[in-house]
């Protein structure tokens, strides 16, 4: 699908408020926090053709990690069902992945929204995931009358491979932020905090995805790391816990040094880099060029909608921190802000 564009990046670099200024452009479609909602590729690009009828189920059915976040009172912050329900709730039938955060950014239906795509996504043909996916963008597109498609989930940099496999002449905007900062940002976030415990319980259990934890690994769990895996947990679990900011830090460096290598591999017209700072500072110039390189317009309007949307007092977290902890943290980012510099020197998107 020629039209498509995806915003990727750490999370916590400003890519809520860019799917919120794209969503203001008048041509097009913003598809917010998809790819991040079935949380894995491997979910979501499963190895074997499906069916329209399976593809339906793997959008229309609940985020049950989603769903025990909203039961348990710690919504993230992206989640937008919960802020004007509907006819579902976490706790009866469970919110749809698509009702959680894609489709309240394009409408103040969700629901109804889902009733129409349902009927039209059952009947496609058994292909693979990739065609439904590019089929599904077009539907949304010509559904509201938009020219591009331009995707934008948070913690997407691991997806590039596949993204890229899926969709090879699709374009790649990686969207940073300054390591510290980001790092600051996702130590107070909920779903950060979360990653990093569930990370540490998968780590103790010797399995690599939630989905593989059985009893008896719950049972071997300090209780502090099996709790967060109930349907209904402790929100002091996630909000009191001691993580320490170079565990983000060090979270920040990994995905961006695994990110910078795997958008290497993609034709250098078909990637560029937005950085949050200078979008901050300077949104008119660099909205402009991400409209150019996306094949869009600048229409009248839309800088100025962006202004209002981005809130500079964001910028320099890090900057409130004490001298030493500025320096531990500055030290944990380090090889990740190499590898970054490196790729944007070398032409890996354009700065």
């Amino acid at each position: 699908m020629e039209s498509v564009t995806f915003v990727v990046g750490t999370g916590r670099s400003g890519s809520t408020a860019l799917s919120a200024i794209l969503r203001a452009h008048p041509h097009v479609l913003s598809l917010n926090e998809l790819f991040a909602s079935l949380m894995s590729p491997e979910r979501a690009f499963p190895a074997e053709p499906v069916t329209g009828e399976e593809f339906w189920r793997l959008l229309s059915r609940p985020n049950r990690t989603f769903d025990a976040l909203v039961r348990s009172g710690v919504p993230m912050g992206e989640f937008l069902y919960p802020r004007r329900p509907g006819r579902y709730s976490a706790d009866g039938t469970g919110i749809p992945l698509l009702c959680m955060m894609v489709l309240p950014h394009l409408t103040d239906d969700p629901d109804g929204l889902l009733d129409e795509l349902g009927p039209r996504i059952v009947p496609w043909p058994r292909r693979p995931a990739a065609g439904h996916f590019a089929a599904f963008f077009r539907l949304l597109r010509d559904r509201f009358g938009r020219r591009a498609v331009v995707e934008r989930s948070g913690y997407s940099l691991r997806w590039v491979p596949h993204l890229h496999r899926a969709f090879p002449r699709a374009r790649f905007v990686h969207l940073h932020r300054n390591g510290p900062d980001c790092a600051v940002s996702m130590s107070r976030h909920i779903g950060y905090r979360k990653i990093m415990l569930v990370t540490e319980a998968l780590g103790i259990a010797g399995v690599a995805s939630s989905s593989q934890l059985t009893e008896r690994h719950l049972a071997a769990l300090p209780p502090r790391l099996a709790g967060l895996f109930a349907d209904r947990f402790d929100p002091a679990l996630v909000l009191d816990a001691d993580l320490p900011l170079v565990r983000f830090a060090t979270l920040w460096s990994q995905m961006i040094d695994e990110g910078v290598a795997a958008l290497a591999d993609i034709p250098a017209d078909r990637r560029t880099s937005l950085s949050y700072e200078r979008l901050l500072a300077d949104p008119d110039r660099e909205l402009a060029r991400l409209a150019a390189f996306a094949g869009l317009d600048v229409p009248p309007g839309w800088p100025a909608a962006a202004r209002g949307i981005l809130d500079p007092a964001r910028r320099d977290l890090a900057g409130r921190l004490t001298p030493r902890e500025r320096a531990e943290l500055d030290a944990a980012c380090a090889p990740g802000a190499r590898a970054l510099a490196l790729a944007l020197a070398s032409g890996n998107g354009a700065d």
